[in-house]
């Protein structure tokens, strides 16, 4: 039987359906007809791309790390630049837009296999890696510019806001009557302002 010459489009198809379906129902109970289901194909043609449902996952936590992390670098791309707005950019862009928002369920559950998953820990890992050099970069910029005068260093002031935003996050996407978005960014945004000594934030 020939290969389709459109793989890469076929198994992105797969990947994007995957992750609406693990964002949806969570990660128990996932089967391969879910995401057949989600993406209007076979579960025969799933399992043609991806013949372990572990290897599709993996490439949906993969995936959703990129896209997040993409789009959190271009809302900081301010125009003309300026410190405290790039700031204020990133701290709302680390946060789930409410609970049903999809990217951080996506990302929230699969994080949640990185305790018995190599591959899913190092994804994990890079992500806060990555976040917490978005935050340096930006830290070190205010400084540079005046802008900003640190607490702390740089290192323990980018991993502080990275670790305050996912656990806020974590909160907004469980419901938690407490904290939605606008108290946590307001508390977010508080804790940067301390750090930074910036008050225009």
């Amino acid at each position: 039987m020939a290969r389709p010459k459109n793989q890469g489009a076929r198994r992105g198809a797969l990947i994007d359906a995957a992750g609406r379906a693990i964002a949806e129902r969570g990660m128990a109970g996932l089967r391969i007809k879910d995401i057949a289901a989600e993406a209007g194909v076979s579960a025969g043609s799933v399992l043609y791309y991806y013949p372990e449902l572990d290897d599709l996952v993996l490439a949906v936590h993969q995936d959703a790390v990129e896209r997040y992390l993409t789009q959190r670098q271009a809302e900081t791309e301010t125009p003309g630049g300026d410190p405290v707005a790039r700031m204020r950019a990133a701290l709302a862009s680390g946060l789930p837009q409410g609970p049903e928002d999809a990217v951080h369920r996506l990302l929230f559950e699969l994080h949640g296999l990185a305790d018995r998953s190599a591959g899913h820990a190092a994804l994990m890992g890079s992500l806060f890696a990555r976040e917490v050099a978005l935050y340096s970069m930006l830290l070190e910029i205010g400084v540079v510019a005046g802008a900003f005068t640190l607490t702390t260093t740089v290192a323990d002031a980018a991993r502080n806001l990275v670790a305050l935003e996912d656990g806020y996050g974590l909160h907004i996407v469980a419901r938690n009557p407490v904290v939605d978005r606008a108290t946590a960014l307001g508390l977010l945004t508080a804790h940067a302002r301390a750090v930074t000594g910036c008050p225009e934030l």
